[in-house]
């Protein structure tokens, strides 16, 4: 779903009649500093797991969308030494953490779980609604 502002943007695209054609002036434009970039996470991966990083990826974008996690990157790895590798990082301004690595998990994460993590990292708070944990009673 988009934001706000992309939607105002495109609706504006469309009812302008006339064409835009002045180009900007890309030296005005500043890249992101890291510091405020975080928290974000890192998926780290072997390559014939492109498509489960990119699963990865959307889902923790789609679940928690910035400012709550303000990027998640994807690190690609075609190694003999990386074969098989999937770990997922979470990084932010005063640490760096672990939240998965197939090796030592045995094994893909299932979303529910790794949301979880996430959430229980940089939103404690925060209700996963379906897949949140529940207790038994």
């Amino acid at each position: 779903m988009p934001c706000a502002a992309c939607e105002e943007n495109v609706d504006q695209q469309e009812t302008s009649t006339q064409v835009n054609t002045t180009i900007p002036d890309t030296q005005a434009f500043k890249a992101p500093s890291p510091s405020s970039m975080t928290p974000s996470v890192v998926i780290e991966f072997c390559t014939r797991v492109l498509h489960r990083a990119t699963w990865t990826l959307t889902e923790l974008m789609l679940t928690f969308p910035p400012p709550t996690l303000m990027s998640v990157s994807l690190a690609p790895l075609d190694s003999p030494e990386t074969g098989g590798r999937f770990r997922v990082w979470l990084l932010s301004e005063n640490d760096t953490a672990l939240l998965w690595d197939r090796k030592t998990e045995g094994g893909f994460p299932e979303l529910k779980d790794l949301k979880q993590r996430v959430r229980d990292r940089i939103d404690p708070g925060r209700s996963l609604g379906h897949s949140d944990r529940h207790t038994k009673g």
